[in-house]
């Protein structure tokens, strides 16, 4: 049974209007004298010594049910309120209204959050952005869906500004939505998710926002212009590989940048003739994050209509072991004429993004060259399991990245391009070699610089932040979505 992608998420709006006898959600934070509720609307519900007797914390993420006297009620903390503590807080409190829904074999109904009078209309949308995503989840099951919040309405304190609150809340919906469908095509089993699949599933759901443009290669289109990487590294498949190209170009872009994004489709990762240990295989069906990065962000640029011409190029393939598979020792002419020695069929990410680059580059005439990807194992080394790392030409792009990242809640750290190692990718046999010893990530970099005609262009390897293996703060277990948003916030950057 094939899960529905994009899967269902809560409705999360703004309202003026408080409701009677409706579930209330309260707020309470950090103060100078311990927790103190922050809510500008319904804290007289709460009766005198409740938090004392509930010993309440307010610590970032904490949920309980209140008794109030107008009806149903919780409270959820949001610690010392930062960015982070309030959109934490947003997905703890969908995440304890779906567990009560189970418990109850009911849906619970709309719930109403009343907002501090002070707040920061950016807190509020990533208290949106949280509560959006922590009621996200993708399972294949023949079960009847367990019942869930659907609803949250967030009460705005009076003399708020409505006009700003709204926009900033209906933004960090549409910047979750990219996120959790970057998680859906990155958790959907690889048995039902091949190379064709994802294709279609990206021409599916995107070919239904306005403006947005989708076209799919088959491997005969492939063959006859010459991806020899990519069909090295889908070789050893029987389900053959795709190349996905999406392009939103609305009129208001005219003199703006022409941004393209290419993203690893790899729809499941063997790691071919140099086969990989079977612990932790099963996870490589999220080996094409990079390319639902790029998928999901293209609909979401869309769906903002971000006057800025974007194109999204996504090489989608699976590497499987075969007697028709690529080995070590190959030489592979890649789109355009480069040709590399190949040393590890495991390094396939590469292969695949070099035919991508380099069509970019002779075909759409970017300004801006990013690519994404969950490329090294060097890179959990180096950076650990949450935190991307950016490799660019041009330091004015790697710090829009950054920035961009920060802007939306997720962490890049930039690296070096060290000449030093350029030698490495060099090959006797053929121009370049696949993967030379060395710092790993690096060289991978320095690998793929190559197929970058020198344009600013950036590298994004998300090896590390692209899987959980628990929730945490926004973030459910398994494919997180990680860079869709960060990739978004950069297209909106050169505005």
């Amino acid at each position: 049974m094939s899960p529905s992608v994009p899967t269902p998420l809560p409705r999360v709006s703004v309202t003026a209007k408080a409701r009677r006898g409706g579930a209330l959600a309260l707020v309470a934070g950090s103060g100078p004298d311990g927790p103190e509720l922050r809510s500008a609307s319904g804290a007289d519900a709460v009766g005198a010594g409740l938090l004392d007797a509930l010993a309440v914390t307010a610590a970032t993420g904490e949920v309980r049910r209140l008794p109030l006297s107008t009806g149903p009620g919780w409270l959820v903390g949001v610690g010392d309120g930062g960015p982070r503590d309030w959109r934490a807080a947003g997905a703890a409190l969908t995440r304890a209204l779906n567990a009560r829904a189970r418990d109850l074999d009911e849906p619970v109904g709309s719930v109403q959050v009343a907002l501090p009078g002070d707040l920061a209309v950016a807190n509020a949308a990533e208290f949106a952005l949280g509560a959006t995503l922590g009621g996200h989840e993708l399972k294949v099951t023949n079960e009847a869906k367990a019942p869930r919040a659907k609803t949250l309405e967030l009460l705005a304190a009076p003399g708020d500004d409505l006009a700003a609150l709204d926009a900033a809340v209906h933004r960090a919906v549409l910047l979750a939505e990219a996120t959790a469908f970057a998680r859906d095509m990155a958790g959907t089993p690889s048995n039902i998710k091949d190379p064709a699949w994802l294709a279609g599933t990206a021409r599916k759901a995107c070919s239904a926002v306005a403006g947005l443009d989708v076209v799919v290669r088959d491997e005969k289109w492939l063959a006859k212009n010459g991806f020899g990487g990519v069909l090295a590294v889908g070789g050893g498949s029987s389900r053959p590989p795709r190349l996905v190209e999406l392009s939103w170009n609305p009129p208001a872009a005219q003199g703006t940048p022409h941004l393209v994004l290419v993203g690893k489709g790899i729809t499941f990762d063997t790691g071919g003739i140099s086969v990989k240990p079977a612990e932790g295989m099963h996870l490589m069906r999220t080996d094409m994050s990079g390319g639902a990065a790029v998928i999901a962000a293209l609909r979401g640029i869309a769906a903002l209509q971000l006057p800025i011409r974007v194109t999204g190029l996504v090489p989608c393939a699976e590497n499987h072991v075969s007697g028709s598979a690529y080995r070590p020792g190959d030489v592979v002419r890649h789109y355009g004429g480069k040709t590399t020695e190949v040393t590890n069929t495991d390094a396939e990410g590469r292969m695949v993004l070099a035919d991508a680059l380099a069509y970019a580059v002779r075909e759409h005439d970017p300004d801006v060259l990013v690519d994404v990807a969950t490329l090294t194992g060097a890179m959990k080394v180096a950076l650990g399991l949450r935190t991307g790392g950016v490799f660019a030409t041009d330091p004015e792009l790697a710090k829009r990245v950054t920035t961009a990242g920060a802007e939306v809640g997720e962490s890049w750290w930039e690296m070096p391009l060290l000449d030093a190692h350029a030698d490495d990718v060099r090959s006797e046999i053929a121009d370049l070699r696949q993967c030379p010893p060395g710092p790993g990530g690096i060289t991978a970099a320095l690998f793929l610089r190559e197929f970058s005609a020198g344009l600013p262009w950036a590298h994004l390897d998300i090896a590390g932040p692209a899987r959980a293996e628990k929730p945490y703060d926004e973030v459910g277990a398994g494919g997180t979505g990680f860079a869709a948003r960060t990739l978004v916030q950069l297209a909106a950057s050169y505005l």
